[in-house]
């Protein structure tokens, strides 16, 4: 792989962690804005019929989304600091620390969701997160061969 085409997915990488960031910000102070209608929509039919939510159970899923949110902009800052530094210098625990930390939470999020009806999560959310990170990964997986180390 040429150095532009490592470059291109490494930026891949740190923008679109960086619009996860921003979506994040949104989640947790925005949880009944127009950019969440359509989760919110699924939600209300999974588990109130399509009923509004209730004021308290509102209040309860607007302070969730608020630390959800505020987790999801941790995460993601920290993936990009991953990607501007120890994935820039091709070091090879970048990738695997970034996959681990995806699937771990890809999988559990994705069987909770199974499990309650709320396959709208995964379709939404956690698929689109999986495909826009694990593809700068699986792009430049070759770059990441482990060096013989004269250090250890």
């Amino acid at each position: 792989m040429k150095a532009k085409h490592f470059q291109f997915w490494r930026k891949w990488l740190t923008v679109s962690n960086g619009m996860i960031v921003l979506f994040g910000f949104i989640i947790a102070v925005a949880g009944d804005s127009i950019f969440l209608s359509m989760h919110n929509h699924y939600t209300r039919q999974v588990f109130f019929d399509g009923a509004d939510f209730p004021p308290d159970t509102l209040a309860l899923k607007n302070w969730l989304f608020g630390i959800i949110g505020a987790t999801i902009m941790g995460f993601h800052i920290l993936m990009i600091f991953i990607s501007e530094n120890a994935f820039r210098r091709k070091e090879p625990w970048a990738p695997n620390a970034i996959w681990t930390a995806l699937l771990s939470w890809f999988i559990v999020d994705s069987v909770i969701s199974f499990y309650y009806g709320a396959i709208h999560n995964i379709v939404l959310v956690n698929l689109v997160a999986l495909i826009v990170i694990g593809l700068p990964l699986i792009m430049t997986r070759k770059q990441f061969k482990k060096a013989d180390s004269t250090n250890d």
